[in-house]
């Protein structure tokens, strides 16, 4: 398969990693702070343990906005069931993915390793640049 039009090609690999251990407020906050929609949470062993959404957010922070404290980790709020995406896969089955349901990231995985993240804004800009007409190749002069 080409790697231009694999998930690899347009994953992003500069994002935050989770330990289930870490405090829910901190996890929020760099959430909010990178505007990201959510980030893995990466257990001892380096393997992917769960994933931190917004959605998985609201509940500790309209709790501490009625209490005015935070309370809890990122394993107590933390999705544990994760749906991930082989590096490899094509842009088609990808797409199919997000159409199936509504999440808006999904992790990438290689040898079992969180190795980016495939955002549905992103993948939505890499079909539509690939389906843009390209300039007409002059051929050999």
């Amino acid at each position: 398969m080409n790697r231009d039009t694999t998930v690899e090609s347009v994953m992003r690999t500069d994002f935050p990693r989770f330990t289930p251990a870490m405090p829910i407020r901190e996890a929020v906050a760099i959430l909010a702070r990178r505007r990201l929609p959510a980030a893995p949470v990466i257990d001892e062993a380096a393997g992917l343990a769960g994933i931190l959404t917004e959605k998985d957010c609201f509940r500790p922070m309209l709790n501490a906005s009625y209490y005015q404290q935070w309370d809890g980790s990122v394993a107590d709020h933390m999705s544990r069931e994760v749906l991930t995406m082989p590096a490899d896969l094509d842009f088609v089955s990808a797409a199919e993915a997000f159409l199936g349901r509504s999440h808006r990231v999904y992790p990438v995985v290689r040898d079992g390793q969180v190795v980016g993240l495939l955002h549905r804004s992103d993948l939505f800009a890499a079909i539509l640049a690939a389906s843009e007409p390209r300039a007409a190749d002059p051929g050999p002069q």
